[in-house]
């Protein structure tokens, strides 16, 4: 079972989330678990106190060590978690980061920050700063959902049709294909022709063709890090020529 824990001031956050979809199954089959901390269970003065005043002056609150130490030295009795801090300034999280997480095989330990953020002491007991992207938020609980979501889908067992992960878009650093349903034609608007012609090779050929075209087009950094084929290069070459996929089946006798 992977174990997911968040330290937060607000556990009621992620409840819709334990509840819905693909995350809710998982939590039925046991194959993950959630334990949302509220750190206000582990102040001690009555008025249950999470964060204080900045040394030095300045604006805003930050959260108090103390309860975060308690949470974790508790949590940690059953082994020690592989812990992560939202921060806006953290490693960018991407596919190749949600994979190593899913692969661990220890429990996974979120502090949300809150306010100004945590006492810098936190950061002692803390295994990687994480960010979802560059901007602010007003807590860590939006990345919290966003971290564990991607994570837990690439758990085996978590989704149906395992092969749907391997054609998620950044899997193997390229962009995903399009998808197409019934009716064959709305609004004037066709499927291509090749998805309704049978041929699975042809099929996977186009799908593949279009996986490169998407990619230089939208995100053209990608193909510097992509691991591509021989076949990917000569795709890539034509496209870039303004070539079509017609082109490429018949310069290659495909």
């Amino acid at each position: 079972m992977k174990k997911f824990h968040v330290l937060t001031i607000f556990p009621e956050f992620f409840e819709c989330f334990k509840n819905t979809g693909i995350v809710s199954r998982a939590v039925e089959k046991g194959i993950v678990q959630i334990n949302t901390v509220n750190l206000r269970d582990y102040t001690t003065d009555k008025h249950r106190t999470v964060d204080d005043v900045v040394y030095g002056g300045g604006p805003g609150m930050l959260l108090k060590p103390e309860p975060i130490f308690r949470a974790y030295e508790d949590i940690s009795q059953n082994g020690k978690p592989y812990v992560l801090i939202t921060e806006p300034w953290g490693r960018k999280f991407d596919q190749q980061f949600a994979w190593e997480l899913a692969e661990k095989d220890r429990d996974i330990l979120i502090i949300c920050g809150r306010y100004e953020g945590v006492d810098e002491r936190v950061k002692s007991i803390v295994d990687e700063e994480v960010s979802i992207g560059d901007f602010v938020l007003s807590g860590g609980e939006p990345a919290a959902l966003v971290i564990m979501d991607a994570v837990i889908r690439l758990i085996p067992g978590v989704v149906g049709d395992e092969d749907s992960i391997r054609a998620d878009s950044f899997s193997d650093g390229l962009l995903g294909y399009p998808n197409y349903t019934r009716p064959a034609v709305y609004k004037g608007m066709e499927v291509p022709e090749v998805l309704r012609s049978g041929n699975h090779k042809l099929i996977n050929l186009w799908r593949r063709w279009k996986q490169v075209e998407n990619t230089l087009k939208k995100r053209p950094e990608l193909l510097e890090k992509a691991d591509l084929t021989q076949n990917d290069k000569k795709m890539l070459e034509m496209i870039k020529e303004g070539k079509t996929f017609e082109d490429f089946l018949k310069k290659y006798k495909l």
